[in-house]
């Protein structure tokens, strides 16, 4: 069972104001929208949809339970398939960025021993190290991601705060629905299909004027 504290600890890691620095990555989905195919909310949870059920979402959770159940020693070979399936370079630097600056952050205020991992991996090192519950934290992990490409479309569409709010509400099921599965899954069965998602995180490298690092 979860404890308050757990709860609490969570939410301070996936909170806005934890410096990862999510609010300045866009996950492809800039391009998307400059392109014209993301214009409408339904559009936007479409994406949002596909980029959880069959992209970086599934498989970030079942990193972040890999290096969960992982001994210290099988990290680098977890972090090193993580990195592989980054389907692009600005993929890859989302996760790397985020990795490293979740790890500074989290070593320094709760003394835990992870450095230089990529973001799933280090969140699932850290919630085993603090003793966290695996399901939650990938609920929260989930959360986090649709939060971040909700803001962002709510930025560039645009869609109204209310709007916005709803997608993630609508959302809310299926994290938990991921979450479920990841936690009692293995890297056995990685695996992507989200190829517009992978793609317009491709042509975002080359996108002549864009807000986001990705």
């Amino acid at each position: 069972m979860a404890t308050a504290t757990d709860i609490l600890t969570l939410t301070q890691w996936f909170s806005p104001a934890y410096p990862v620095g999510a609010f300045a990555y866009s996950h492809g989905l800039e391009w998307a929208i400059d392109a014209g195919d993301v214009t409408t909310a339904a559009q936007t949870s479409a994406w949002i949809n596909e980029a959880l059920h069959h992209g970086a979402g599934w498989n970030d959770s079942l990193f972040i339970a890999a290096a969960y159940h992982a001994d210290a020693e099988d990290l680098d070979e977890i972090d090193a398939t993580a990195r592989a399936f980054a389907s692009s370079s600005e993929r890859l630097k989302e996760t790397r960025l985020q990795g490293e600056a979740f790890c500074d952050v989290t070593a320094k205020v709760w003394a835990t021993d992870i450095s230089r991992l990529t973001y799933p991996v280090a969140v699932g090192r850290a919630a085993r190290l603090e003793s966290l519950p695996l399901d939650l934290t990938i609920q929260f992990y989930l959360m986090a991601f649709v939060s971040n490409l909700a803001a962002v479309a709510m930025r560039l569409v645009p869609l109204g705060q209310t709007e916005g709010q709803r997608l993630i509400r609508d959302l809310t099921p299926l994290c938990t629905q991921i979450a479920e599965e990841a936690s009692n899954a293995s890297l056995n069965d990685l695996t992507s299909t989200s190829f517009l998602g992978d793609i317009a995180a491709m042509k975002h490298e080359t996108q002549y004027s864009r807000i986001f690092r990705t």
